[in-house]
């Protein structure tokens, strides 16, 4: 598929599509004319991409790991940056999970309080 495809099916901006290149993040090939050409699969890598950025992982993190997501094989020191960032993610969704508790319980305040008044 063409990069405006693939950046149309993801969500992606064609700009972080080619930021995603440059990075060794995604791979495509050249069409006789020049026009990038992705394969059905980096629709897939683009949203894996994104999660593991929204989750806060840096490009150079993400680069590091993604040939174990290909390939299912990772060397010891890919396992222990795999096990870290996942346990990083795991204390992170605690705090946000804390924090939105507390927010729950000063809305039911305000919203009880609000009530109260009326």
């Amino acid at each position: 598929m063409r990069i405006g495809q693939l950046a149309r099916r993801s969500g992606v901006s064609v700009r972080a599509l080619r930021y995603y290149e440059e990075q060794r993040l995604l791979e495509s090939t050249r069409t006789p004319g020049g026009q990038r050409d992705y394969p059905d699969e980096a629709l897939e890598r683009v949203q894996l991409i994104q999660d593991l950025f929204a989750a806060g992982l840096s490009s150079r993190t993400v680069v590091d790991l993604l040939p174990c997501v290909s390939t299912g094989v990772a060397t010891p020191a890919m396992l222990d940056q795999l096990i870290t960032e996942r346990d990083r993610i795991a204390a992170r969704i605690q705090d946000l999970t804390r924090a939105k508790t507390k927010l729950g319980r000063v809305i039911e305040n305000v919203t009880a309080a609000n009530v109260a008044r009326d």
